[in-house]
This record gives structure tokens, sequence and C-alpha cells, in this order.
């Protein structure tokens, strides 16, 4: 089956929010660059999603006018097989990536990228409804610490947890970075 990897919203957008935590980013970053530089080796087709939204002005990171709408620092440089721009948390919402990977007969989808419970999340889910098999790599993705609805704390880490346990066996395959590997026949 013809396997392509996603990275999503791997963008400097995100070091400009308030929860940025650069010790989980350079854990994310180490992952995410193995998972790029298999795959690459592999001659994996890698996709490269970015997320814009309003308003359109300098003060939003991820607004193209901010210019922090481009890959984060610290991720290894890749040659997109094709770039996308998202509006919504779904990557295959009006970006076009719907259609390419059909076109190009791609069967398995690698998902990574950042954030875990949201686009990456949202992006398995919805691909998985598609008929795309999905492999989510956990480990290749990042997240930050949230407030729940009462004010508790909810930790990156256990976001990971709840995401996984809801993925996994329903709609995707949770995989290592070196399992998505294996899989792809890299």
């Amino acid at each position: 089956m013809k396997t392509c990897l996603i990275v999503i919203d791997a963008q400097e957008s995100f070091r400009q929010r308030p929860y940025w935590n650069e010790a989980l980013g350079a854990v994310y970053l180490a992952e995410q660059n193995a998972l790029i530089a298999g795959c690459a080796t592999a001659g994996v087709p890698i996709v490269r999603v970015f997320h814009t939204d309003a308003p359109v002005d300098a003060g939003n990171p991820f607004a193209v006018e901010s210019g922090h709408v481009r890959p984060i620092g610290g991720l290894a440089a890749f040659d997109a097989t094709a770039t996308f721009t998202k509006h919504r948390h779904s990557a295959l919402v009006n970006s076009g990536l719907d259609v390419w990977l059909t076109q190009n007969g791609i069967g398995r989808l690698i998902v990574s990228g950042i954030r875990t419970e949201q686009c990456c999340e949202t992006t398995t889910r919805h691909a998985s409804d598609l008929g795309w098999e999905v492999d989510y790599v956990l480990d290749a993705t990042l997240t930050f610490d949230m407030l729940q609805p009462d004010g508790k704390p909810l930790s990156a880490a256990d976001i990971k947890v709840r995401t996984a346990t809801v993925l996994q066996g329903r709609f995707a395959t949770v995989c290592t970075v070196a399992q998505a590997l294996e899989r792809a026949g890299a």
C-alpha cells in the first residue's frame, strides 16, 4: 500500500504562543526529524501542511502577514512532495490534500505534527472516516498543558494518553517512529 507522511502545522507560529514549552518542543522535534529522515530515505512522499487563520494582520502568528507561517526552527529541512494550507482543524477540509492523496494513489497516511489532540487527531479521524488507513505517530506529535473546563490542569502527557486511547483501533494504529517506518516498508 502506498504510504505518505503528513507533517501538520510544524510551524513557527506555535513558538509565539504563551503556552510554548521549549523542552516538549525539543523532544517532539527529535522524533519528527527521525520520522522525516526515515521516510525521505525510503522514498515515502512527505507532505507539509501549514495552518493559517484570521485575523489577517501581523499580530496574529497564524496569519501569513506575521512571518511565522513557516517551518518551525529545529525541524529538519526536507523537500516536500506537496505543500497545503488549511484553515480548519482537519488538514482534509478545503485544502486540496484529499484530492492530491486520491490522485496519487495513497492508501495509508502517517500523521505527525502539532497539536496532538487538535489538528493531528482531527485529521486522523477525518481520514479514517474517508477510508484511509492511518498510522498515528504519537511521539512525533506535540501538544501543551491545558486547563480543563473546571479549571484543573491537564498535562500534555495526559492529553497524549487520551488521544492514543481514543484513536487506537478505532481510527488509527498508534505507532512509534520505528513502527510507522516499518509499516511503510522503510
